[in-house]
């Protein structure tokens, strides 16, 4: 059961290193407690002791702080979220990025939103009040057995695929994360075939294997997979060739059906 606390924070808008001038992250934390998670880092930052996935911090004045001057936002891009889930169930209950999303309308930034939740649907009715609005759904697999090891609390794939479809339909820019790709597990062909139809564009990306991360996937292959440790354990410590060949195969593919692909390795 996930521990919920309601935090006042002094700022919610942070400049960013990112493709992106800000970001937002309306919690501390993510529900969704992904195997992979890059943003478990986090942790040591904000005073918590649990796992990872087990705590979510609300920032229930986030709307509340956000700078009223437009000259904050002219021409300026935001993105929801780097390292949490701006749409994790608790979204629901607090609607703290619809609100903040309210708030930002009348200044017009460019949004990006990246999410495993089909709760976006929720708020397409703001998203299509920005002039420059994208939205990203990340589908790693399309085995739901699968998706329930490594995304417990995440939206079903299904639902993330009918949510691309209503955004896409509204005329709302769309892509799909197909990261982390792992090996021998996700089927990105098969993820590209399944929406391509409702996406006009791909970023595909590989594991960071920082901090705990690597510890962390290698103890959910041991449980589930143990066949495929070994073969993880190559491929993360022999160099670039497996990921030359994946990259090389994408693009391949890609150029084939006449699809965008954006590869970050």
């Amino acid at each position: 059961m996930i521990k919920a606390a309601e935090i006042s924070v002094r700022s919610v808008l942070s400049k960013t290193g990112l493709p992106a001038d800000y970001v937002i992250n309306p919690y501390v934390g993510c529900e969704h407690a992904c195997v992979y998670c890059y943003a478990c880092f986090m942790k040591r930052f904000s005073g918590h002791t649990e796992p990872w996935g087990t705590f979510v911090d609300v920032k229930i004045n986030a709307a509340d702080i956000l700078p009223a001057k437009p000259v904050r936002y002219e021409n300026r891009s935001i993105y929801f979220s780097s390292v949490t889930d701006a749409y994790q169930p608790l979204e629901k209950t607090y609607e703290l990025t619809r609100k903040i999303l309210q708030k930002l309308i009348p200044f017009q930034p460019r949004i990006s939103i990246q999410t495993k939740s089909s709760l976006i649907l929720r708020d397409l009715d703001l998203l299509r009040q920005f002039s420059s609005c994208e939205i990203g759904i990340t589908i790693v697999t399309t085995d739901e057995k699968l998706r329930r090891e490594i995304e417990p609390h995440a939206s079903p794939i299904r639902e993330r695929i009918l949510a691309l479809r209503r955004i896409h339909d509204a005329g709302v820019p769309t892509h799909v994360f197909i990261g982390p790709i792992l090996p021998y597990l996700t089927g990105w062909k098969q993820i590209i075939t399944s929406t391509k139809d409702c996406v006009d564009h791909y970023m595909v990306d590989r594991l960071n294997t920082g901090g705990v991360i690597w510890s962390n996937v290698r103890r959910w292959l041991r449980n589930c997979h143990p066949d495929l440790l070994s073969q993880y354990d190559r491929i993360y410590t022999s160099g670039e060739s497996y990921w030359r060949k994946v990259s090389n195969s994408i693009r391949e593919f890609s150029a084939s059906e006449g699809i965008d692909s954006r590869i970050f390795f």
